[in-house]
């Protein structure tokens, strides 16, 4: 993929970036259908794409869009349309920033991301307490969707990494 030209590696960035934002919609459409996309206890199956930075930096504004979609979609309050988004945007950035480190660690930006915002966006959007409550619950669904979900997908992903993501730089 060394000999792509820069229009064709900005269709395959945008083509990447695009279907990873589609996949998240759809998956989270699959968590609300089954109750666990929203409220108090969630585990969005859509959060394990969260290590796809790993991979590619097309992933990332793919999971910013995807997030802001499905939350619009699934008819979320305004705080949790705005900064839920803002929480994945920040741990697929942090992703990023440690794909060149170990691939175990990759789950850690969005798990902690999301640990810290969702809550404070459960009670000022929703009006859920307690507080702490939502913390232990946030996070734990993080750990299942990104941390053991989302190790999964890095590994299954890593096999085929490189007909799967090509050389975009």
């Amino acid at each position: 993929m060394k000999n792509q030209t820069p229009q064709s590696r900005s269709v395959l960035f945008l083509t990447h970036a695009a279907l990873i934002a589609a996949l998240y919609v759809v998956l989270t459409y699959i968590a609300n259908a089954l109750g666990l996309a929203n409220g108090n206890i969630q585990v969005r199956f859509s959060e394990a794409l969260t290590i796809l930075p790993f991979f590619t930096p097309a992933a990332i504004p793919g999971l910013y869009i995807g997030c802001l979609l499905a939350n619009i979609l699934t008819g979320c309050a305004l705080p949790d349309i705005i900064f839920g988004p803002v929480a994945t945007l920040i741990g697929a950035l942090g992703t990023y920033a440690l794909r060149h480190h170990s691939k175990w660690l990759s789950p850690i930006p969005p798990i902690v991301a999301n640990a810290i915002v969702v809550p404070l966006v459960l009670l000022y959007g929703y009006g859920i307490r307690p507080l702490w409550f939502s913390f232990v619950t946030v996070t734990a669904g993080e750990v299942i969707s990104c941390g053991v979900f989302g190790l999964i997908l890095l590994a299954a992903l890593s096999k085929y990494r490189t007909q799967l993501f090509p050389e975009q730089v």
